[in-house]
């Protein structure tokens, strides 16, 4: 989770990362943001994310975040 959370800090700064649940909804993480985020979560965790996986819900929070990234890393992505 920290890595995420540090990862998101360094996209987008004075964000309350850890509270936030509408990342997406609430325009915190653009389309723009979410691409460059994709790229370094996959670089950090080793795992692709597929076109399918970059839906809101997956992105709105930190905890959906990793849920994701577990769930990859799981299946093998």
């Amino acid at each position: 989770m920290e890595t995420i959370v540090s990862l998101l800090e360094e996209l987008k700064s004075g964000v309350d990362f850890t509270s936030k649940t509408d990342l997406v909804d609430s325009r915190v993480l653009d389309s723009l943001t979410i691409l460059a985020l994709v790229s370094d979560l996959e670089d950090a965790f080793d795992i692709t994310i597929p076109a399918v996986e970059i839906v809101p819900q997956n992105f709105n929070s930190v905890a959906g975040i990793l849920d994701m990234v577990v769930r990859l890393r799981e299946s093998g992505f």
